[in-house]
């Protein structure tokens, strides 16, 4: 049984400022965590730039041919008028729509003073939209024949629907599931975002619009830019978070 006269240890004490201060090994395991959070995101982002590299030197090289017309036609073996239809509105979702969609989440963002989520937001699709045309200009590959509907007027390599969408859907599901305790609607949002994400790729490859490399090219180009954004924030909020930790050590 303790005894009633000692006072129990409190995890954090206050410095001569009135300040308070995380004891040692606290500091320590703050630290540990806010390193691997990087490393890991690092991780991630210079295996999907590898990933894509691979990809775009097999599509340069022709070796994706096989593969792109081997899943164009089985894709297409389940065409149906109802099919279509729904194909042609989930496309729709990855770049008419989700225009209106990005500015609407801003908009809530703002009111809601989430002012580092709609600057998260913000940055994450100006720059997949510069990296969607840098990368279309750069590789020039013409659009397959397609199934439905008149071919875009625009390179094929990687998809933009792809592109857009993952960087959309995933980081929004992010930026919600990070401001919310519940773990039932951080896991709901993120199935409805991968949903999405994944039925958007497949209609582009039902309606014709793309071959299924471009598709994903796009996820993996859009997964570089998202965890090389990732990396930088994480990078940003550790400086603060370890001058924040010196500071009170003084």
């Amino acid at each position: 049984m303790p005894d009633a006269n000692l006072e129990p240890r409190s995890p954090v004490r206050a410095s001569d400022d009135g300040a308070v201060q995380l004891p040692e090994p606290e500091r320590t395991r703050l630290t540990a965590l806010m390193e691997v959070t990087v490393m890991s995101s690092l991780a991630a982002a210079v295996l999907s730039l590898f990933l894509f590299a691979w990809m775009a030197h097999e599509m340069g090289e022709g070796d994706t041919a096989r593969f792109d017309l081997a899943v164009r036609a089985w894709v297409h073996q389940f065409a149906s008028p109802g099919m279509t239809r729904a194909m042609t509105a989930i496309s729709l979702l990855g770049y008419d729509i989700l225009i209106v969609e990005l500015l609407f989440a801003l908009a809530v963002f703002l009111y809601l003073r989430w002012r580092h989520a709609a600057g998260w937001l913000a940055v994450t699709m100006g720059g997949a939209l510069a990296l969607e045309f840098a990368l279309k200009y750069a590789f020039h590959r013409p659009r397959p024949q397609p199934f439905f509907g008149a071919a875009p007027q625009s390179y094929s390599f990687p998809s933009g629907h792809a592109l857009s969408s993952f960087c959309f859907y995933a980081v929004l599901a992010g930026l919600i599931a990070a401001r919310t305790r519940s773990m039932a609607v951080r896991i709901a949002v993120g199935v409805v975002a991968a949903a999405l994400v994944i039925a958007i790729g497949f209609s582009r490859i039902y309606l014709g619009a793309h071959y299924p490399s471009d598709v994903i090219a796009g996820y993996l180009a859009a997964a570089v830019w998202v965890t090389t954004l990732l990396v930088l924030d994480r990078w940003r909020a550790n400086r603060k978070g370890l001058a924040r930790i010196r500071t009170d050590e003084c």
